[in-house]
């Protein structure tokens, strides 16, 4: 059993919730961000909703578990949920933030005092689960000094019927929850432009023209791997987000500035913090080719990794006979470095050499 603190952390204080709630309670769950990511709540969401969650909050304390109201200056900025510790002493929690609290950094404040505290109650294990297209959930636990474990795949069902992947995290007794900005930190106002090309995060509406792109010969002669469906290319912009924010890559649609057409696809993956290094790649449409945008797009990206980021080299591989991939990368600052011997498979038991390029950070 769970004790009925009050949790005081720093502007914050969490308290078990009361009725006078309700009204804030209701118009947090009635949010659409809310309920595209609590497939559970019901919607719309009403003031009979948020008596019923007060009820089972109490009900919760009274099993073992606990419920919190998160509280700004004293107006309701929240909630988060324990459930009952289990006979291993490992619990879990879940947090909403209502709209007007977010952006604030009141979750990850909340969920850390709450861990925090639960150690304090003898819990040996607190763990989280996030979708994995819910961006500021993850970010949340990974503020809040969760570590990531692992991937539930087609763990949980959307409003809509939509299977969907649940990302999972825990955090042990000890483990320093510390407040570190991402080696990957998301672009400033959402995008990148120079005036002529606009990268943006790729996203599940992008997956169409990502699948056609990779069927063209052009781009299919060079793809390594074999091919893959509009499922797969569906899922892949689905991750899109997730990949960022726990920092393994970067994925961007490549666009015609005035129009938002879709021109093409670069992403800056294999990143290795550890060495300061990452491999950037890229894809053209074939209505976009011979006008620079490729080349616009690695130099963009380039030069925000170089400004933005710890990492110091930059490096690529294009297949030996792949010329036009190689004029890309040397308008763009890269120099070669060497060639790796019969790196690519081909059709018929042939490989092909790549040549390895670089850009380093004061080039």
């Amino acid at each position: 059993m769970l004790a009925r603190h009050v949790i005081s952390a720093g502007p914050l204080v969490l308290r078990a919730p009361s009725d006078s709630d309700a009204e804030a309670i209701a118009r947090a769950c009635d949010d659409p961000v809310t309920a595209r990511f609590l497939p559970l709540l019901p919607s719309p969401y009403g003031l009979a909703d948020a008596s019923d969650h007060l009820k089972h909050a109490r009900a919760r304390w009274e099993a073992g578990g606990a419920e919190f109201a998160i509280t700004q200056d004293g107006r309701y900025a929240g909630s988060i949920g324990v459930r009952p510790p289990d006979r291993r002493r490992v619990t879990r929690l879940g947090c909403l933030v209502a709209p007007w609290a977010r952006g604030k950094g009141v979750a990850s404040t909340a969920v850390r005092a709450v861990a925090d505290w639960l150690f304090d109650q003898g819990v040996r294990r607190v763990e989280m689960e996030a979708e994995v297209e819910n961006v500021a959930g993850l970010r949340v636990a990974y503020k809040a000094g969760f570590r990531e474990e692992g991937l539930r795949r087609e763990a949980e069902s959307l409003r809509d019927g939509r299977p969907a992947d649940l990302v999972t995290f825990g955090r042990l007794p000890g483990e320093a929850a510390l407040e570190t900005e991402p080696y990957l930190p998301f672009f400033e106002g959402g995008e990148l432009s120079d005036g002529v090309v606009r990268l943006t995060p790729m996203a599940p509406a992008d997956a169409g023209d990502f699948h056609r792109m990779l069927a063209d010969p052009v781009v299919a002669a060079y793809k390594v791997g074999p091919p893959s469906t509009l499922q797969d290319d569906e899922r892949r912009c689905r991750y899109t987000g997730y990949w960022w924010v726990s920092g393994q890559r970067i994925e961007l649609a490549v666009r015609d500035a005035g129009s938002g057409a879709f021109a093409g696809h670069v992403q800056l993956t294999q990143v290795t913090p550890a060495l300061g290094q990452a491999m950037v790649g890229y894809s053209l449409m074939p209505g976009f080719r011979g006008k620079g945008f490729m080349t616009r797009a690695v130099r963009l990206l380039t030069d925000w990794a170089f400004a933005h980021t710890a990492l110091h080299r930059i490096v690529a591989g294009t297949e030996a006979g792949n010329l036009a991939s190689h004029r890309v990368l040397e308008r763009a600052g890269f120099s070669r470095e060497g060639v790796h011997r019969e790196m690519f498979p081909k059709g018929g038991g042939r490989r092909v050499d790549d040549i390895a390029w670089a850009r380093v950070r004061s080039s």
